[in-house]
């Protein structure tokens, strides 16, 4: 959908996340430039700190979403990175992995309108997290009776007006498995998604889910959503499967394919113990894999790329294995 720059007045399809930019009072302004939107919001404004906004999304269960938010956050913590982290899964297994259990919930902050910064539970130096607990399911059903406009845009509301992204270097936002309305909330509320996806046949369908979610949140909410990185885990090069596999995801994703998160016993137990897998193992492979991702988020810009082509359209694999 065309827009009108709110700067020079050219109409313009925006593709980056720099071209929308919303004031303190809610007006959404659109710049089809850098230059134009330095121009409409001013020097000041252009450089003020912007929280770089992720959403761990894959619809498909057991993908190691969980695993990636916690560990992700974790790993740009301990590289002096204030980070929040936010749980949008009823399961709460974001807490669990932590050994942490809020006073209040992402439950709160949606549905009472309590301040963000002081519903994050600081769990780890740099790190806070916002936790959540069955009590969303409540908090599904209240942003269901909200009007259309509220309903998907309610946790971006509740966040901006408490300038969370100015406090944060990160926000991370772990997603459950579904597409829901906290989903849609998330989606509306980050820049870019990275997926991560398991070395199989339905993941890979699974992904061409989520881009197709993620274009319809585009054409329907008018936010701009990028896909950033694809994650290939629970790698295991022995197997012809999760070797086709990753040529399939490298061959469509080219550098937006990261390199994969082997298969590691270590990762499954961290949780159990209450720590990341930089604390419970730090020698492993799932510790140097995870610190390859947050070499890699930390080493690109937050410039957004154009999103991701929805086209993907997985070839079936041989279940064979070596």
């Amino acid at each position: 959908m065309e827009k009108t720059c709110s700067a020079c007045g050219q109409l313009f399809k925006p593709a980056f996340v720099f071209q929308i930019a919303v004031t303190a009072n809610g007006q959404r302004n659109h710049y089809c430039s850098l230059e134009c939107r330095k121009d409409g919001l001013g020097d000041e404004a252009f450089r003020a700190k912007r929280a770089r906004r992720i959403a761990i999304l894959n619809q498909k269960g057991g993908t190691g979403k969980t695993t990636t938010a916690v560990n992700l956050a974790a790993g740009l913590a301990e590289r002096e990175n204030d980070v929040l982290l936010i749980d949008t899964d009823a399961q709460g297994n974001v807490g669990v992995s932590l050994g942490v259990n809020g006073e209040k919930s992402l439950y709160h902050v949606l549905v009472d309108g309590v301040d963000p910064t002081e519903s994050g539970v600081p769990v780890r130096k740099h790190l806070d997290v916002i936790t959540s607990d069955s009590t969303l399911a409540a908090a599904e059903i209240w942003l269901a009776r909200q009007n259309t406009d509220a309903r998907s845009k309610m946790l971006f509301k509740r966040l901006n007006l408490m300038q969370v992204s100015r406090r944060y270097d990160f926000v991370i936002i772990d997603c459950g498995p579904s597409l829901n309305l906290l989903n849609q909330n998330a989606l509306s509320y980050v820049d870019e998604v990275i997926i991560p996806v398991t070395c199989d046949y339905l993941s890979l369908v699974g992904v061409k889910q989520v881009l197709r979610t993620i274009k319809d949140v585009e054409r329907h909410l008018g936010h701009a959503v990028r896909v950033s990185a694809v994650l290939p885990t629970f790698y295991d090069g022995r197997t012809r499967l999760a070797r086709e596999v990753l040529e399939t995801l490298q061959g469509h994703f080219k550098q937006k394919c990261l390199e994969p998160i082997r298969l590691n016993t270590r990762l499954a137990e961290a949780p159990s113990h209450k720590k990341t897998i930089f604390e419970y193992a730090p020698t492993s492979h799932g510790a140097a894999d995870y610190n390859r991702v947050c070499d890699w988020v930390l080493s690109t810009t937050t410039r957004a790329e154009v999103a991701a082509d929805s086209s993907f359209h997985p070839e079936p694999t041989s279940p064979a294995a070596a």
